[in-house]
């Protein structure tokens, strides 16, 4: 057993640039893609991957992050509980105990879905199956029992995996990621968020009508309601209210509105190299078995950050994040070190809203306001879980949480509600069960249609 956990040490210690093309690579050979086909298809996912990372960690990490930290500085903003990152996050649940079995039970998972056809997606991601281990942790801390939090973690992946088949199409169709679905504890935790308000505003005379997307835009601004621009000008406004000099403000504007043009360039590239592995996936599954839907790769959803949309609702957000927070009543959390990651919670409620930037917002600033709450209440659990792995605490600081995963409703619902004991496993245990039944029945539903479709030659 000590070789196995260290062999998935080992793994998850590579990274997510080394990893995905090696599974990549594997899963590709599996397919019948061909070695030399294979090994180009990993090498330009892990290219992707990479120059996705040098975008959001140079441009937006070094930019934005600083720009709302000094606007923080300047407006003497104070609160108890700091907002450690991700990073942290991550580094904290890969620490725990559910952490050290989270890759190969992942896994385990994924097969055992697929062999009952409740789920369409091979979830090759699996550095971020750290999610999954993130609610499995602070169960186990709340509960004192490993076993609930290891369900814990099991209920939240099959709950993600569910939400991941349903939502493939419209990330297929709005993003432009044909073939790929987004298992993402954090970024699909949203979507049943943005399907509930999206119904409602549907029903609201008025609110109905307003409709703000990038090609509206655009077409009534011309140049300037390209993204390039449009990113430019919210860096020049952060610029300003951080109380930059010039210099810092014009750098600021260059740099978000290349963020606006380089991730998407990042993303395509990244489809490259999974295009020719996601076709031979479906061509597998569905040539050996009749009963089969669509298959989807499953994949970071820093592959969608890029939309021009989720990146605007972002930029406008951030700012406004820090005065939520301020305002909030209850809140204790400065949001500060995941202020970058902000566009990740919106990845599917932009295709969700159908690209409405107002709906978008609206949404937006709900969840941020409940996401705060969220990581105000289950911040004593993740400061006991980073002291279990001797997290090296802020200076200062007597409890830490975090917007990814500290403010996930999935992860607080599911930790919550594990927190009962036993009977509130069982409950939540029940809906992760019943919607991998009717998962099933939509997949059947949907091969059925699709070997109609074949039959006739439609």
């Amino acid at each position: 057993m000590d070789a196995i956990i260290s062999f998935f040490q080992f793994i998850q210690g590579l990274g997510v640039s080394v990893v995905m093309p090696l599974v990549i690579f594997i899963l590709g050979c599996v397919l019948g893609t061909g070695v030399g086909s294979s090994l180009r298809a990993g090498l330009t996912v892990g290219v992707g991957f990479i120059g996705l990372n040098l975008v959001i960690n140079s441009l937006l990490g070094t930019s934005l992050s600083p720009a709302v930290q000094e606007m923080i500085s300047r407006f003497g903003l104070n609160l108890s509980i700091i907002d450690v990152g991700w990073p942290a996050s991550a580094a904290i649940a890969m620490g725990s105990t559910v952490g050290l079995i989270i890759i190969p039970l992942g896994l385990l998972v994924n097969i055992v879905m697929l062999l009952t056809n409740t789920t369409q997606t091979v979830d090759v991601d699996i550095w971020d199956y750290w999610h999954f281990a993130f609610t499995g942790a602070l169960v186990a801390i709340l509960t004192d029992s490993l076993p609930l939090g290891i369900c814990a973690a099991v209920i939240n992946m099959v709950i993600i995996m569910v939400l991941a088949d349903y939502t493939a199409p419209e990330v297929e169709k709005s993003l432009d990621l044909p073939g790929i679905s987004l298992p993402h504890g954090f970024t699909t935790a949203y979507a049943p968020i943005a399907m509930l308000f999206n119904k409602i505003m549907d029903k609201i005379p008025v609110i109905n009508k307003i409709e703000i997307n990038m090609d509206t835009v655009q077409r009534r601004f011309g140049v300037f309601g390209e993204p390039i621009l449009v990113g430019t000008l919210l860096g020049i406004g952060i610029g300003i209210l951080a109380g930059y000099d010039a210099t810092g403000v014009l750098t600021l504007g260059v740099s978000l509105g290349a963020v606006l043009v380089l991730i998407p360039k990042m993303a395509a590239l990244l489809m490259e190299g999974l295009i020719p592995i996601s076709d031979a996936a479906s061509e597998f599954i569905q040539t050996r078995f009749q009963n089969r839907g669509k298959i989807y790769i499953g994949l970071d959803s820093a592959v969608g950050v890029g939309h021009p949309v989720t990146l605007a609702i972002s930029f406008v957000l951030v700012p406004l994040l820090i005065f939520i927070a301020v305002i909030l009543p209850g809140n204790q959390v400065l949001p500060f070190a995941d202020l970058a990651v902000i566009p990740w919670m919106f990845v599917l409620i932009t295709p969700i809203v159908k690209e409405n930037g107002f709906r978008g917002i609206i949404i937006g600033i709900i969840v941020l306001v409940v996401g705060l709450l969220i990581a105000t209440d289950l911040a004593p659990m993740i400061t006991v879980a980073a002291r279990n792995v001797n997290f090296e605490m802020p200076e200062g600081a007597k409890m830490i949480s975090s917007i990814c995963d500290g403010a996930n409703p999935l992860t607080w619902v599911l930790v919550r509600l594990n927190g009962l004991g036993y009977i509130g496993t069982g409950i939540s245990a029940v809906v992760a069960v019943v919607m991998a039944v009717w998962n099933r029945g939509r997949i059947k539903q949907e091969a059925k249609l699709l070997h109609e479709s074949g039959a006739s030659g439609e």
